[in-house]
């Protein structure tokens, strides 16, 4: 599985920004999809996962402001961030593990795209 983000951007306090997420290769469904960021000096965090099952979860910050979706026809996932703070400023990824794997790693991730949000 190969994983390709975009949507990134500069954007004010209060704004949104919709980041996607294409992959290829086979049986996209099997997979979970999440996405993770990384702010400037931090260490890698989750902000939301939607399981191959159809189950969502979200970073208690990321609760109520984001909205993690999935196109399984297409191959896609989405995040929709609404209500963003500079807090929320980072490189988001988005990564995929196959059903099969227990173990909570992530197995594939994309190259990131940086969202900034000003103050």
């Amino acid at each position: 599985v190969q994983l390709q983000a975009s949507g990134g951007g500069l954007v004010q306090a209060g704004g949104s920004l919709r980041l996607s997420c294409a992959a290829s290769g086979r049986s996209f469904s099997t997979y979970t999809m999440a996405w993770f960021r990384q702010a400037p000096g931090k260490e890698r965090e989750f902000v939301a996962v939607y399981t191959w099952h159809g189950d969502t979860s979200y970073q208690d910050s990321a609760k109520g402001r984001f909205t993690i979706s999935r196109d399984n026809v297409n191959k896609m996932v989405y995040l929709q961030m609404n209500s963003l703070k500079p807090e929320d400023t980072a490189v988001y990824y988005c990564a995929a593990k196959h059903r099969s794997n227990r173990v909570g790693t992530y197995d594939y991730w994309g190259q990131g795209t940086l969202v900034t949000v000003s103050s």
